[in-house]
């Protein structure tokens, strides 16, 4: 399908509704991309056409085209590779995998937790929940908890919540099996690719659950995290709510 862009419009309605509705080009076309992204065009890890071909594609220059992916690029929702075209970023690459996993120890390396299901049950999203996922209360959801051990050691009691129709047939079994992330499994199981993460941080004492489950005294100072992740179209894919161990281990961020 060619998309062209006619920059020629009616002078009236141009005076009136400029300011408002005036986009930049590289805009639109980093929009239709995003698009062909949500339709399922081009899945994670797969090559997207050249910028010559996206250029003719849609009628516009390939420096268009070049800015609208750099935005991409830099939102890691595309990943340029030398000598070999750009790709849809996936998180089962070793580089991403590891992107939305903030504990790192001592000397800042991050290592790929080992997973221990502890439970996955159907449920009705709660008013707190509902609000981050914009799904009504009352909905249904999978909810997920695992134990997450680093080295063999428990350090993070993991809280899942995802909403159920997009997510249909996920049970225990499933995830078991997976060896990976839970956001390469969205991936590959269900095309959904999570692209960003908004987090709450704040420091909680143990309460029963954490203080059985991670093997420390009731009340002991833990760091709760709280994340919503987020598809194509800012949309809400995921709840989950972290309870951390960090005496070896810290929260670490880069900040640019």
């Amino acid at each position: 399908m060619r998309y062209t862009f006619d920059m020629q419009t009616d002078n009236t309605t141009a005076a009136s509704n400029f300011q408002a509705s005036y986009q930049p080009l590289y805009e639109q076309i980093k929009k239709m991309l995003t698009q062909s992204l949500i339709d399922g065009e081009w899945r994670a890890g797969e090559l997207i056409p050249s910028e010559m071909e996206l250029a003719s594609r849609f009628g516009v220059s390939p420096g268009t085209v070049r800015k609208a992916i750099d935005d991409l690029v830099s939102e890691n929702i595309l990943v340029r590779k030398q000598g070999k075209g750009t790709y849809v970023a996936t998180h089962a690459e070793e580089g991403v995998k590891l992107r939305f996993l903030r504990l790192a120890d001592k000397d800042g390396k991050k290592a790929f937790p080992h997973n221990r299901l502890l439970s996955c049950t159907r449920a009705k999203v709660n008013a707190h929940v509902g609000r981050k996922l914009d799904i009504k209360t009352g909905t249904a959801i999978i909810e997920i908890k695992r134990l997450l051990l680093f080295f063999e050691r428990p350090l993070i009691l993991d809280h899942i919540i995802l909403p159920a129709a997009p997510f249909r047939g996920l049970g225990d079994k499933q995830i078991q099996d997976h060896k990976g992330s839970m956001y390469s499994m969205y991936e590959r199981e269900y095309g959904i690719r999570m692209i960003r993460a908004e987090e709450e941080l704040k420091a909680v004492g143990a309460d029963l659950e954490a203080s059985k489950t991670l093997g420390v005294p009731m009340r002991s100072p833990l760091l709760q995290i709280e994340r919503t992740a987020y598809t194509y179209g800012n949309r809400p894919m995921e709840w989950r709510l972290g309870i951390c161990l960090t005496d070896d281990y810290h929260y670490r961020n880069e900040l640019e």
